[in-house]
């Protein structure tokens, strides 16, 4: 499907600019642009290898787990139909922390990990849970306190002050994630969505 929407917005263009007599210019801006995303990618790989490989000396010693046990209650609370000690619930708390970081590529496996581990509890296979939901709802919210790939993305990209990005993260992100909570709560409790 996204291969369509890149192809459209090629066609898009490429109609656009010969019906405006800017051919040319889009002849010409293609390879500028391609060695912009070259260098643009380059730069955000040095940053999310060292970003990645923090987040995996974090795992290793041990400090995710220590966070995911420091918020498990509130987890217990938000998923309430999920036990206490399944592996669902550390998993789904790694997920939601290194979300907050914004280490997006380190939070995806976790994520996909914390997903197999709710199917094991759902009693109607390939049917999503209400806790499935609210976990989906949560990690596409995402709240973020740091958001290190927004801000590799401005570094990489020029910024002179690329960390100004985090206190209007941290509120929109806020909001994202309480409307999030909030409309996946009231749904699961409508009767429609009821098992």
């Amino acid at each position: 499907m996204l291969n369509l929407i890149w192809l459209g917005l090629l066609v898009v263009s490429a109609v656009t600019a010969l019906l405006t007599g800017n051919l040319k210019q889009l002849v010409n801006s293609v390879p500028d642009a391609a060695m912009n995303a070259f260098r643009l990618s380059l730069g955000l790989t040095g940053i999310m290898a060292l970003w990645l490989g923090i987040m995996r000396i974090a795992e290793k010693s041990g400090l995710t787990e220590k966070l995911s046990a420091m918020i498990a209650p509130l987890m217990v609370r938000i998923f309430p139909g999920v036990p206490r000690d399944h592996p669902a619930i550390a998993a789904m708390a790694a997920n939601m922390i290194a979300n907050m970081f914004g280490l997006n590529n380190a939070a995806t496996p976790l994520g996909i990990k914390a997903m197999k581990d709710l199917e094991t509890l759902n009693p109607v296979k390939g049917r999503a849970t209400h806790a499935m939901c609210m976990f989906l709802a949560l990690n596409t919210s995402s709240l973020q306190l740091v958001p290190f790939g927004a801000i590799a993305l401005l570094a990489a990209g020029g910024s002179k002050d690329p960390t100004i990005i985090i206190f209007p993260a941290i509120i929109a992100t806020s909001f994202s994630t309480i409307s999030a909570f909030c409309i996946a709560r009231t749904m699961s409790k409508m009767k429609r969505y009821q098992d």
